[in-house]
């Protein structure tokens, strides 16, 4: 088992280029495919759950293995019901045992041809894809935007277009923005028709140039790195990120000015990747309270970093995290308690932190195959040296030059 020991540098200057936005690229290149390939769209993310996307659209296998890429389960079991071809789709271990019953129910009464081969509601999956009819479909919004985004993208090609109603509360409002924009772009006629209402016509895509943007979930940990940096002439520039992001990550910016970063926009002559500049600024916060609902994958940064800057929280919207690489709220508290900290949990999806001390075990940090637990827990060198941590090659899922990075910046990271 790797793992490394990592300290943090004395004073940081760098110039950081973050690595394409995976949500981004994914939803681009399965627009790419059902538009019929053509113009491939430029700066794709290279981390692993882009890479088994971009394999399984140029190879086609009889067995597609999407490894732990729970976007590219989604999103590849929508395509594959929806374009000729038989395939069974499967994953890790951890994969097998992430549900995907609901995503393959709604697929189905669109008429698709889709079979449990080990256990019912879970992958591997065995796909017959053909055209399907469309229509009327109704699920419900507190589900993850991955089912939602899988369905709306296939929409165009469907016989009937789509019109997908989604009931109760609609909890990442943000990601399907994404998906709308990007299928807009690629002139798809999918909009909302009500709060709660997305109608899809059957238009065909159009395959033209496109441009992904730098990852703003991936700007996070280059926040926290600021945050919890002892230098306060600090600078650390972030390159290739759009000023109007799709991405609704970009709220990073405003979460983190409450916890002591300024973010400073390079200025540029057009709407396209512009260079982001972050310092530290005084920040008087003693409680934080927030809803991540339209933001999951910054919760792991944002607690790690209240936690090593001594702030309480009450932070609520954390349902999905039950469901992701790994249990992000179980894995926070077994973590963050190796760290002398101790956290509570409500109601699945609100995760506490009302000052509770134990003492530090300083215990390697496990990573439990979950990219961002190792991103999110690195910066805590600042507070805590010479920091143990396992797998830590976990981070290739999304941002797999994280390490020579940090490196560039001057923490010094040994592999033990």
């Amino acid at each position: 088992m790797k793992s490394y020991t990592i300290n943090a540098p004395q004073q940081i200057d760098a110039t950081i280029e973050l690595p394409a936005s995976k949500s981004i690229s994914n939803r681009a290149l399965i627009i790419y495919a059902l538009s019929h390939g053509g113009i491939l769209p430029k700066n794709l993310s290279d981390c692993d759950d882009t890479e088994v996307i971009i394999a399984a659209l140029k190879n086609s296998p009889d067995i597609i293995d999407i490894k732990a890429a729970g976007t590219a389960m989604r999103f590849m079991t929508a395509f594959l019901s929806s374009t000729l071809g038989s395939h069974t789709i499967t994953g890790t271990e951890r994969m097998q045992h992430r549900p995907i019953k609901i995503l393959v129910d709604a697929l189905k009464s669109l008429g698709a041809n889709i079979s449990y081969i080990k256990e019912d509601g879970f992958p591997p999956l065995h796909i017959t894809g053909k055209q399907l009819t469309g229509g009327h479909l109704q699920i419900p919004g507190n589900i993850s935007s991955q089912y939602i985004s899988a369905l709306l993208m296939i929409g165009p090609i469907l016989k009937q277009g789509l019109e997908l109603e989604l009931s109760g509360e609609i909890v990442s409002r943000p990601y399907i923005n994404m998906t709308l924009k990007i299928m807009a772009y690629f002139g798809a006629e999918a909009q909302w028709e009500s709060e709660n209402i997305i109608k899809v016509s059957p238009k065909p895509y159009i395959n033209k140039a496109y441009l992904v943007e730098n990852d703003w979930s991936g700007s996070s940990y280059w926040y926290e790195i600021m945050a919890l940096c002892k230098d306060d002439q600090a600078k650390i520039h972030l390159t290739g990120l759009f000023r109007n992001s799709l991405q609704g990550d970009s709220v990073i910016q405003d979460i983190f000015a409450k916890l002591g970063v300024r973010t400073v926009f390079e200025e540029s002559s057009t709407d396209a990747t512009t260079t982001v500049t972050l310092t530290k600024t005084p920040y008087h916060l003693e409680s934080f309270t927030y809803d991540f609902t339209k933001c999951p994958d910054l919760a792991q940064t944002v607690v790690v970093t209240c936690c090593e800057l001594g702030i309480k929280f009450h932070f609520t919207g954390l349902a999905s995290l039950k469901i992701k690489e790994t249990d992000r709220i179980e894995a926070l508290k077994i973590e963050l308690r190796k760290l002398g900290f101790i956290l509570h949990d409500e109601h699945d999806d609100t995760l506490i932190w009302n000052g509770d001390r134990c003492e530090a075990s300083m215990a390697p940090i496990d990573t439990y195959e979950d990219h961002r637990m190792a991103m999110a827990f690195a910066p805590t060198c600042f507070v805590h040296k010479n920091l143990l941590m396992n797998n830590p090659q976990v981070v290739s899922k999304s941002y797999p030059h994280f390490w020579d990075d940090l490196r560039q910046a001057n923490f010094l990271i040994k592999q033990n």
